[in-house]
């Protein structure tokens, strides 16, 4: 988001207007530091199934679209305080948009419109779901029917497996992206040091499909520590523990996206310093005094 709003809000600022009894929660695309929507966030509001933001769920055919399958949308029906940020998520190998049909609205009620695609062929490997994920980005911010909703700068990708993979790889081509957040990635490439996307990387300690050791550390370890890293490796979860519903998931990924997606460094306090180890986190780390919000 630092890429393409005029002011950019770091963490020493965030500070200092905290220290003075300044809050930015401006008006509708305000060219200010935030987009920050909905009210004071809190482990509870993080953590529920669904959000403040009543939303819509529309339905986009195969047929009707180019570059990738097709999808779902969601999305916020008030528009009063503005454009939303997007993000648009992509299924693993052989899967299909239902399994990540859980967190799309479960984003969405937090405050984005969220495209929950199905891919060409569910055998397409990262590169081909990279690519896919940004035509689905460009229909959503383009040619879709809530296009006047979304803020075309502030679009983040997310994908499960081979499509956590993609997002990886939407990153390293987009550099103009707000956020990425590859949930138990593969990839067999592992240099994402080009990347300068805002990237949480979820792994799972019990993944024997792409065991953190060989994807997801590799590619945490590569990323550059700004304008932000992180990584939240999930105590004793599988390779499909993003196929379900999952608070832990879902509330890291929630704080990631409004933190870097709408500026809204209310929710900064969920991801740095983060959590320690306990029952649903094997590990957590973050490079927090390298954030560009």
């Amino acid at each position: 988001m630092g890429k393409t709003i005029p002011k950019v809000f770091g963490i020493a600022a965030a500070v200092a207007l905290g220290a003075a009894g300044i809050t930015l929660i401006p008006d509708a695309d305000a060219a200010t530091a935030s987009f920050a929507k909905g009210p004071a966030p809190s482990e509870s509001s993080i953590s529920a199934v669904r959000g403040p933001f009543a939303i819509t769920q529309s339905g986009v055919s195969r047929a009707s679209v180019s570059g990738f399958g097709g999808g779902d949308i969601y999305a916020p029906t008030d528009t009063s305080a503005g454009t939303f940020g997007a993000v648009v998520i992509a299924p693993g190998f052989t899967a299909r948009k239902s399994s990540m049909a859980w967190l799309a609205p479960r984003l969405a009620t937090q405050g984005f419109v969220v495209f929950n695609i199905d891919t060409v062929t569910t055998s397409d490997q990262p590169a081909s779901r990279g690519r896919q994920l940004l035509a689905a980005a460009d229909f959503l911010t383009r040619q879709s029917s809530v296009r006047a909703r979304i803020d075309p700068n502030r679009v983040a990708v997310a994908g499960h497996s081979m499509g956590g993979g993609g997002a990886l790889e939407a990153a390293r081509s987009r550099p103009e992206l707000a956020a990425a957040i590859p949930l138990t990635p593969f990839n067999l490439a592992k240099r994402f040091g080009d990347v300068t996307v805002p990237t949480l990387v979820i792994g799972a300690e019990a993944d024997t499909v792409a065991p953190v050791r060989n994807h997801s550390e590799p590619f945490f370890q590569s990323l550059p520590a700004a304008p932000g890293k992180g990584y939240l490796e999930l105590n004793n979860a599988s390779h499909f523990a993003p196929n379900t519903p999952n608070t832990t998931i879902a509330k890291f990924s929630i704080s990631w996206l409004k933190l870097f997606v709408d500026g809204d460094t209310r929710y900064q306090q969920f991801v740095c310093p983060g959590p320690g180890r306990g029952p649903a986190v094997e590990e957590y780390t973050a490079t927090c005094g390298d954030f560009t919000v």
